[in-house]
């Protein structure tokens, strides 16, 4: 791999950041809601997004603020192609501010703010002001944000993120349009970083994505994050190297020692654990691993495991494992394992070989 796709690939999250509604994953319900008031030209003068980390609450808010601005919207996307959103996508325009509120909480702050909103826009119709990690803000800081929004210019957007909505305050989230971004599932994660692969040639094995996004746990940003780590040197990614990063035995170890409990075989289960102590993983994970196993197990013995974010194949396998397995037991060695407390960085065995024989008693 040449030294432009290394740089290429040091910059993956920004490079493949959408510039359009459509090309945001897993928040359809969202974008939708957007598109159609940009179309009846319905646009609230406060909003707030929330949910967890890299679920694109900023990304969206960009797009937003860019097709407010848009002068020739296609269908409620921006044209990326008028000079405003050219303006925007180079981040030279004067009418988008973004404010990170973990660092700019305090009162003085939203003061500054407050007197810049009288100003009309530059160039285009609306100034629009994105307030990242808005739970942050002072209790003063708040209230002096409140006031603005109780009577905004005409001419002001304010768009507030956060991941803790519970902390704002209730008068500021009653004067704003509230959208909540879902975490995504591991099938729209895989399909954005099978498109990134695709795009800047990096060699995986498919085993490995699906590793990748059931670690981000719903965050596609984490995800982007990890691929990029991965990829740096240039290699194809195995499975053992994501396996090495994440500090965790391979799913194929987590199996075995799933396949010994259900069919009670301690000795073996035992064994396993010795094994994987002797690698020098971080057992407390691994324990982890089995817990999400089992409840997956679980969801499908129980008769929901249409519901698990999985492929079909691994359903279909998860069915056949459990067929001949009374759901209490399931439900016993769970727990078991749920409940093994570690010490510093859960490198001792005990509490997983405490779990393993409860499990199967």
């Amino acid at each position: 791999m040449g030294v432009t796709n290394i740089i290429n690939i040091m910059t993956l999250y920004r490079k493949w950041r959408p510039d359009e509604f459509g090309g945001v994953v897993g928040q359809d319900h969202v974008t939708r809601t957007h598109m159609n008031a940009l179309r009846n030209k319905r646009v609230a003068h406060a909003y707030l997004f929330y949910g967890s980390r890299g679920t694109g609450k900023t990304t969206v808010a960009r797009i937003l603020a860019k097709a407010l601005n848009c002068t020739d919207l296609q269908g409620g996307e921006p044209c990326n192609q008028c000079d405003s959103c050219q303006m925007i996508n180079a981040k030279r325009s004067m009418d988008i501010m973004e404010i990170d509120a973990a660092s700019n909480r305090g009162i003085d702050d939203i003061r500054s703010l407050r007197d810049k909103v009288a100003l009309y826009p530059s160039s285009g119709k609306y100034k629009v002001y994105i307030i990242d990690e808005a739970h942050m803000l002072t209790d003063a800081a708040s209230n002096a944000l409140l006031k603005t929004l109780e009577e905004p210019p005409a001419h002001v957007v304010f768009i507030l993120a956060t991941t803790e909505p519970h902390k704002m305050a209730a008068t500021i989230r009653s004067r704003c349009q509230e959208h909540v971004f879902r975490r995504l599932s591991q099938t729209a994660i895989m399909g954005k970083l099978i498109t990134i692969c695709d795009g800047e040639g990096i060699e995986i094995d498919p085993l490995g994505l699906r590793l990748i996004a059931g670690h981000a746990e719903g965050s596609l940003r984490d995800a982007e994050t990890v691929l990029e780590q991965l990829s740096a040197g240039g290699e194809p990614i195995t499975v053992d190297q994501i396996n090495d990063l994440f500090g965790i035995s391979d799913s194929g170890q987590v199996n075995e020692l799933v396949d010994c409990i259900l069919s009670g075989h301690a000795a073996q289960g035992l064994a396993i654990i010795l094994r994987v102590s002797k690698e020098g993983l971080d057992l407390q994970r691994f324990a982890e691993d089995v817990t999400a196993r089992l409840r997956d197990l679980l969801f499908v013995k129980s008769g929901a495991g249409s519901v698990l974010d999985v492929p079909q194949d691994v359903l279909e396998e998860m069915k056949e494992r459990v067929k001949n397995v009374d759901q209490v037991k399931i439900l016993k060695a769970a727990r078991s394992f749920e409940s093994a407390q570690f010490g510093v960085q859960g490198q001792k065995s005990l509490p997983l070989e405490l779990a393993m024989v409860e499990a199967i008693i």
